[in-house]
């Protein structure tokens, strides 16, 4: 579970009895901790809706969990080399959504990546630097463009044996959206819902704040500090950050922020964070802005999207995007 990243500013429990009810609830599940904190009339209702938005979460814990293998996202890396997997639309359009951040980043996002992340010891443990004759191994088998996704059949096949998908960059986003989509089905208007503090959407306004949910990017420096505050309202904001795991190695510093294309950790940025209306999409574009750095991002990144970017130049040279 990734180290929180973001610190929430939450209103205070509200006294008067005309105002509205805060209610609070988190869920351990898909590797990190989900928190959703909504205010509204009815009491018993906001536990209701928070009730049936956890059980989205456990559903796609079974779904798309590659810890578990009977999900379907685990059925898929057991048989996709072998034969042609038949999806549900679900895991379909998910898998297509990565095909195309894959595409739009030049290859920076990839799913096929967990390989990479098992060899360089990140996966369960801390890290460690791999031999580069294993590193020349697991690179000729990973690569987005060796899943093959048929629209027709709604199907998808791996084109290399020993390949596997990792829903580890986006698999949190996704969840976080459709916690979000339950509440909304549920009538709940007012809501913060966050996954393991790295991705956070804010729901329309709390009853203290007319500009949105207030939350901090903390100083990838110094986790004391706060280098700056955003408002979300009906947004996301997720954050990606070299400080989150990394160990030290011949004089260097190695995150798990991995470039698949080189298969190395990623250098040159301390942390990332993206604004935009879904999760997944805020979740997604982390990674390769990071990999990437800011003169790509300036002319690549989705227009309508905010990015805050933290340099490594020694300190921290943190501001927006131009």
């Amino acid at each position: 579970m990734k180290r929180d990243v973001v610190i929430l500013l939450l209103a205070p429990l509200l006294a008067l009895a005309n105002e509205p009810y805060r209610y609070e609830a988190s869920l351990d599940a898909m590797g990190t901790t989900y928190s959703v904190v909504v205010y509204g009339e009815d009491k018993l209702g906001l536990q209701a809706a928070v009730d049936s938005a956890f059980e989205e979460v456990r559903r796609l814990d079974r779904k798309l969990s590659n810890y578990r293998p009977d999900s379907e996202w685990s059925q898929v890396n057991q048989k996709a080399a072998q034969q042609e997997v038949v999806l549900s639309q679900e895991l379909f359009d998910l898998l297509s959504a990565c095909q195309n951040y894959s595409r739009q980043s030049e290859g920076a996002f990839d799913i096929t990546v967990g390989p990479l992340m098992k060899l360089w010891g990140f996966y369960k443990g801390s890290g460690r630097l791999p031999h580069r004759a294993a590193l020349r191994g697991v690179l000729s088998r990973i690569g987005f463009q060796n899943v093959v996704l048929s629209p027709e059949r709604r199907s998808v096949r791996f084109l290399k044996h020993d390949m596997e998908i990792d829903p580890g960059g986006i698999g949190k986003g996704y969840a976080v959206d459709r916690v979000v989509e339950s509440l909304k089905e549920s009538r709940i208007r007012t809501a913060l819902v966050a996954a393991g503090g790295s991705s956070i959407y804010g729901l329309g306004t709390p009853p203290s704040e007319t500009d949105g949910w207030k939350v901090k990017i903390r100083n990838p420096k110094d986790s004391r500090k706060t280098v700056e505050e955003v408002y979300l309202k009906d947004m996301s904001m997720s954050t990606s950050g070299s400080y989150e795991k990394f160990f030290r190695a011949e004089g260097r510093t190695y995150s798990h922020i991995m470039d698949p294309r080189t298969g190395t950790p990623a250098p040159g940025m301390y942390s990332v964070s993206v604004v935009s209306p879904k999760t997944l999409d805020s979740e997604a574009w982390t990674k390769p802005i990071f990999i990437l750095g800011k003169q790509w991002a300036r002319t690549r990144a989705p227009k309508e999207f905010r990015v805050y970017l933290c340099e490594d130049k020694g300190e921290a040279a943190c501001a927006w995007l131009p």
